[in-house]
C-alpha cells in the first residue's frame, strides 16, 4: 500500500471532471488538485508557453510528497507530456491514450470526431494517437475555443442561448460529417455533455476524457503497487491561482456535490 497522494492539474475547473471520476474510481486515494485559475484557458497558448505553465504547475504539485500525478488537460497532454515524463521520475498520466482507445472500442463505422481546445486540435496528438492504434481510422478534428471561457463562467446548462448557439455553430457541421463517435478531448467538455448529446444525437457515442485517464490511472498504481488501503475513504484538497470564492461557487457544480474543501490560493509564479 501506497497512502501518498496523487496530483492532478488543469487550467482551471475543468479538471474537476477527472478528480470527480477518480472519487469514483479510486475513492480510497488521497488528491491534491491545483487548477491555474490566473491563467486559463491554456487552449489558445503557444507550445512553448504551455511546456512553461505545465512545469510550474508540476514544481507546485511536487512540493507534496506525491506518487503519480493526472494532466486533467488536453492541451497540456498533447503538447508537454513526453517533456514532462521526462523531466520527472514519477508515473505521469495524460489524457490522450486512454480516451482514443476507449473511441476505437466503442466507433462502428470507424468514423471518430475530435472537439478540444485550439492547440490540442493544432498538435495533431489525437488524430496521431488514433491513426497509430488504427491505420484505418478517419478522424475528424474541431477546435471549439468558446467552450472553456464559457463553462468557467457556469453556461453550461440546458436553454442557455449562448452556449446553445455556440455549440450548434461547433458541432452541427461535424455532425454532417456522419461520425458515430465523439471525444471530448478537453476536461471542461463533460460539464456540456447533455448540450452536446442533444445535438450530437443518440447515434453519435460521447467519449470523455477525463473519466478515461481516471480508469488509466487506477490500472497503473495497481500494475506498480502503489494502490492506497482500499477500505479507507481519500480526502481531496484544492489549490488555486486566483480567487478561492470563485472557484468554490463552480466547484460544486463540476463535482455534482457541495463544495465542503476549501480552496487555496498560491502563488505559482514562485514555482
Amino acid at each position: 500500500m501506497d497512502m501518498r497522494p496523487i496530483g492532478v492539474f488543469d487550467s482551471g475547473l475543468g479538471g474537476l471532471t477527472a478528480v470527480r471520476s477518480l472519487r469514483q474510481i479510486l475513492p480510497e486515494e488521497n488528491l491534491i488538485y491545483f487548477g491555474d485559475t490566473a491563467r486559463v484557458p491554456y487552449g489558445g497558448r503557444s507550445k512553448e508557453t504551455l511546456l512553461k505553465y505545465a512545469r510550474q504547475d508540476v514544481r507546485f504539485l511536487r512540493s507534496f510528497d506525491l506518487k503519480a500525478i493526472l494532466i486533467a488537460c488536453g492541451s497540456v497532454s498533447t503538447t508537454s507530456l513526453d517533456t514532462l515524463r521526462a523531466e520527472n521520475d514519477l508515473p505521469i498520466v495524460g489524457v490522450v491514450e486512454p480516451t482514443c482507445r476507449r473511441a476505437l472500442l466503442v466507433t462502428k463505422t470507424k468514423k471518430v470526431g475530435i472537439i478540444a481546445t485550439l492547440a490540442s486540435i493544432r498538435s495533431g496528438a489525437y488524430e496521431a494517437t488514433l491513426r497509430r492504434l488504427d491505420p484505418d481510422v478517419e478522424v475528424i478534428g474541431k477546435p471549439c475555443p468558446l467552450f472553456v471561457p464559457l463553462v468557467e463562467n457556469g453556461r453550461i446548462h440546458r436553454g442557455d442561448v449562448v452556449i446553445e448557439t455556440v455549440a450548434r455553430e461547433y458541432l452541427e457541421p461535424l455532425k454532417a460529417t456522419g461520425i458515430d463517435t465523439l471525444i471530448l478531448g478537453c476536461t471542461h467538455y463533460p460539464l456540456l455533455t447533455d448540450i452536446i448529446a442533444d445535438i450530437m444525437g443518440p447515434e453519435v457515442t460521447l467519449v470523455s476524457a477525463g473519466e478515461e485517464s481516471a480508469f488509466e490511472l487506477k490500472r497503473m498504481l495497481k500494475a506498480e503497487g502503489l494502490r492506497a488501503d482500499e477500505s479507507r475513504q481519500g480526502e481531496p484538497e484544492f489549490y488555486v491561482s486566483d480567487r478561492p470564492e470563485d472557484f468554490e461557487r463552480i466547484a460544486s457544480v463540476f463535482l455534482r456535490e457541495n463544495m465542503r474543501h476549501t480552496a487555496r490560493r498560491i502563488d505559482i509564479d514562485q514555482y
